[in-house]
């Protein structure tokens, strides 16, 4: 059975770099949006938002970010002010995004990224970092 996994990843990203790598595990080859690259319009980023049921700022990644320099820490600053930062640095989009048949997520940590694979995990899975997160039976560690 084909499984259409989206990842909106950041190459650069641990914990990009451990979803993705998860969803491997389950043996899925994902479609791998790098959205620095290829940023989402603001049509997707709003969709993308909705379904994975939070607010624009819950995406908005503040380290390594313009972030403070735009002042986006204002709580006055409405949703569609933070859209439009999102857009204008796709760099402020927090990752990795993760869309699968069964639902939309910001995988952090990356192991919420397993709540969304319709497949078992392959096996052992340890991040980047050495923590188990998956043991040799493909069963998620506690």
């Amino acid at each position: 059975m084909a499984v259409d996994i989206v990842i909106y990843h950041n190459p650069a990203c641990g914990t990009s770099r451990n979803t993705l790598a998860m969803i491997r595990n389950a043996g899925i080859e994902p479609h791998v949006a790098e959205y620095l690259k290829t940023p989402p319009s603001r049509a997707l980023l709003v969709d993308l938002i909705d379904r994975a049921g939070i607010t624009p700022r819950d995406l908005l990644r503040e380290k390594g970010t313009p972030y403070a320099e735009l002042g986006l820490g204002d709580p006055s600053l409405t949703d569609n002010a933070l859209l439009d930062a999102m857009i204008a640095h796709p760099v402020l989009i927090n990752r990795p995004l993760v869309v699968s048949p069964l639902g939309v997520r910001l995988c952090r940590p990356s192991e919420a990224v397993l709540d969304l694979l319709p497949e078992a995990q392959r096996g052992a899975f340890a991040k980047e970092d050495g923590e188990q997160v998956v043991d040799a039976s493909g069963q998620r560690i506690a």
